[in-house]
């Protein structure tokens, strides 16, 4: 086998359609695009959702509820994945970048220390917000929970 004797397998590789290249060719005339109308244009794009005129159905569709647009949004961790990292990597003090390190959240995330399982270690915990069953377990241990001050863009006039 010499690399000027590689050719692809049989039947994989397909010409494309010559359109548009004279009548001989069956694809000539008007070029497989039917008869005049937008689509047979140079340039035409359809909108996106377009339904040939038919009321398209993100219009169809009532709008229902509401997005807050500044709701702030956190990643749950509850008390026994904090007994794990003290346990098997024996951390004491948990930040937002132990847990970034460990995958639990993103650069961006918001955490929020929850309340499901027993925490049995000492752990000082520093992180966005707490629930109160979650700060008071981990002040029962002996541990410290604070929580980092959001800034208020409040304007006052």
């Amino acid at each position: 086998m010499n690399l000027h004797s590689l050719k692809p397998a049989e039947g994989s590789v397909k010409k494309g359609k010559r359109i548009g290249r004279g009548q001989g060719s069956g694809r000539g005339g008007t070029s497989t695009k039917g008869h005049k109308g937008a689509q047979s244009r140079s340039g035409y794009s359809r909108k996106m959702g377009f339904e040939g005129g038919q009321m398209p159905l993100q219009r169809r569709v009532p709008k229902r509820g509401f997005k807050n647009p500044f709701r702030i949004s956190y990643i749950g961790i509850n008390l026994d994945v904090l007994e794990k990292l003290a346990t098997d990597k024996k951390i004491t003090t948990v930040t937002r970048e132990v847990l970034i390190e460990n995958n639990f959240i993103g650069k961006k995330d918001k955490v929020k220390i929850l309340g499901r399982g027993a925490l049995k270690s000492k752990v000082d915990v520093t992180v966005d917000a707490f629930t109160d069953t979650a700060k008071a377990a981990i002040e029962k241990v002996g541990g410290t929970a604070n929580s980092i001050q959001q800034k208020k863009d409040k304007k006052t006039a």
